[in-house]
């Protein structure tokens, strides 16, 4: 990195943060065992330094409810931190200490990775190069797998969209499941397999639906299907149910993106609970969380995937070593300035600087929450 850039980091402080929240309807309705998603409420944040250089993230919130709790500890932790330099790893730190008593977890983990990844955004940015490239990687196509849509549905249904989400050459997508019978799993899996080429890798998502007993009936029976992973099918929290029903399977069990911060990962790992890990950005501690939970993917030879966000996810996943999948949804193009489109089945991470959000205004207006 030239010594005009370091010196334009190491002089950044922060002056302020605001923060939009945004409900943006989907292309493709997401049905799974937990609810039914038919739009997604966005908290778009976005930092201010004193040198007027800005950054920018967002989360999912899950919730429309969840929104306005989010963005008002991400304003109290930029008060806390206001006019102080822009080192992300050093206000981590500072800012997990002033939350302690509150605990972070939950809706205060995700606003400290927003404002986390909006800090990181920023310096990346007045270096003028990618995240990725601040990261110590070069920015590159990160290989995707189609998970919008493809909830629960009749087998014909699932078959005709598991085709539509093959655009962009896709070479591989997500399929939810969780109904009220193995049949009927087995049923929608083997319609959509059969609809889709030999070359393109199909996962499967139960969204802690399962029982142990019904985890290790269904697991055992899907191996013979060809599928690529199991994920989360019984309770994410509960490793010792997880670490038998990875023993007792030769599918892999892929878990991670209910880990709370980077121990959540380590957790995981060593009770053998997980053979695949996918942490979500928002709630392992930003890129500040992300960078350290791909130093313990990497000392235990674990490959680790991406959950949402896949603009920052990108950068993130080039710069780790055990990379695997990134998780496509193409949530924000509603309110991109400039849509990203998947390239023969890759992210293709550009070459901007910082992580090339951009929002369009008036799209954002136009799903403005109040």
């Amino acid at each position: 990195m030239a010594d005009a850039a370091l010196h334009r980091i190491s002089d950044l402080r922060l002056r302020g943060v605001t923060c939009t929240a945004v409900e943006v309807p989907l292309r493709y309705v997401l049905g799974t065992s937990a609810a039914t998603v038919k739009a997604a409420p966005l908290l778009l944040v976005e930092v201010l330094t004193e040198q007027g250089i800005s950054g920018r993230s967002y989360v999912f919130c899950y919730r429309r409810s969840g929104a306005r709790p989010i963005a008002a500890v991400v304003e109290d932790a930029a008060d806390l931190v206001r006019g102080e330099r822009i080192a992300p790893v050093a206000l981590a730190t500072k800012l997990q200490r002033r939350f302690a008593l509150i605990g972070v977890t939950g809706i205060v983990r995700m606003a400290l990775s927003a404002f986390d990844m909006a800090l990181w955004d920023a310096m990346a940015v007045a270096a003028g190069i990618p995240l990725a490239t601040l990261l110590g990687a070069a920015p590159r196509p990160v290989r995707a797998y189609n998970s919008c849509g493809l909830g629960l549905m009749s087998p014909q249904a699932a078959a005709d969209e598991a085709e539509a989400l093959l655009e962009g050459g896709m070479q591989a997508v997500k399929l939810r499941l969780g109904y009220a019978t193995l049949a009927e799993d087995l049923a929608v899996t083997r319609a959509v397999r059969a609809r889709l080429p030999d070359t393109v890798q199909l996962m499967v998502d139960y969204n802690q639906a399962l029982s142990r007993f019904e985890a290790l009936a269904r697991g055992l029976a899907l191996q013979s299907e060809g599928v690529a992973w199991l994920e989360e099918p019984i309770r994410h929290d509960d490793l010792p149910g997880n670490a038998e029903v990875a023993r007792s399977l030769t599918l892999p069990l892929q878990l991670g993106e209910n880990f709370d911060g980077p121990k959540d990962l380590l957790r995981a790992i060593r009770a053998e609970a997980c053979d695949l890990v996918m942490p979500d950005v928002a709630r392992i501690g930003g890129v500040t969380g992300w960078m350290q939970a791909a130093g313990v993917a990497e000392a235990h030879g674990i490959p680790m995937s991406s959950h949402l966000m896949p603009e920052v996810s990108a950068h993130l996943l080039a710069a780790t070593t055990t990379c695997h999948w990134l998780e496509y949804v193409d949530w924000t193009d509603a309110i991109a300035a400039e849509p990203v489109k998947i390239v023969d089945g890759h992210w293709p991470v550009s070459e901007r600087p910082g992580t090339g959000l951009a929002w369009d205004p008036d799209k954002v207006a136009r799903y403005r929450l109040e």
